[in-house]
């Protein structure tokens, strides 16, 4: 909530929250409109929820150090896919449509708990300032990595929200 005082940190957070309730907000999907492909397309529905949280998850590990949330809370075993400890870049066709999810909930909630995990780790007093990649020009700071790790799941929410208000599903 606004208190008039707002720094990085209190921005971030806000700007984080925002895929979670998206996500949240989705309509709630049969088992085949979460796997439909629209338009043919390899990536549905269910792909992109789990894209989402696998990107935040495998980055934040990264930059915290702690092991990923897709094993220390289960998520491994309950979504049970033969490719789901992949990031999905650069899937292939195959791959893509390998992933198959029934389970609504349970991909709302793997994206939620990732960004709330980024969310607590950027509350932990993190060095938004601070290179953490210097393969790129300009350098990447942790902030900027955190921003792009929210922009990218906030895209792929947005997406699985056009597919889902698609009238013919």
């Amino acid at each position: 909530m606004y208190n008039g005082n707002m720094n990085a940190t209190d921005i971030f957070v806000d700007f984080a929250s925002r895929p979670i309730d998206a996500a949240k907000g989705l309509p709630n999907l049969t088992p085949a409109q979460l796997n439909a492909h629209p338009g043919g397309h390899d990536n549905s529905i269910a792909w992109l929820l789990w894209h989402a949280g696998r990107e935040v998850d495998m980055q934040l590990s990264q930059l915290n150090g702690s092991e990923q949330i897709w094993t220390t809370q289960g998520f491994k075993e309950r979504f049970a896919l033969d490719n789901g400890d992949s990031l999905g870049y650069g899937h292939s066709a195959e791959e893509a449509r390998s992933i198959v999810v029934n389970d609504q909930e349970l991909l709302v909630s793997y994206v939620t708990e990732t960004l709330n995990a980024l969310i607590a780790y950027a509350k932990s007093g993190v060095d938004w300032d601070e290179v953490i990649d210097r393969d790129w020009t300009p350098e990447v700071t942790r902030g900027v990595r955190m921003v792009s790790i929210v922009d990218d799941a906030a895209q792929h929410v947005g997406q699985a929200a056009y597919i889902a208000g698609m009238p013919e599903l």
